[in-house]
């Protein structure tokens, strides 16, 4: 773990950068309170990725045909979630 200045990290993002890439875990201080961990972003890393795209699109679609769940009290909403 390599922990750098943000000042640092500004004059030499590329080569902090491709450490990360190489899986480097590097952290970046701003000020006495502030940290940030750079880590790379992958596509299951983000959320509207074209499978939750697709899965949006079904919900969508099987709500409009009116194949949905009525939750209305805490306990509805416990079977849901199988809670």
């Amino acid at each position: 773990m390599l922990i750098i200045s943000s000042r640092e990290f500004r004059q030499n993002q590329r080569l902090y950068f491709e450490k990360v890439d190489e899986g480097e875990q590097i952290i970046v201080q701003r000020g006495k309170n502030k940290s940030y961990v750079l880590t790379p972003v992958s596509d299951k890393d983000l959320y509207f990725n074209a499978t939750m795209v697709k899965r949006i699109k079904k919900s969508l679609k099987q709500a409009e045909d009116g194949n949905v769940k009525r939750v209305s009290n805490q306990k509805d909403l416990s079977d849901l979630l199988d809670l």
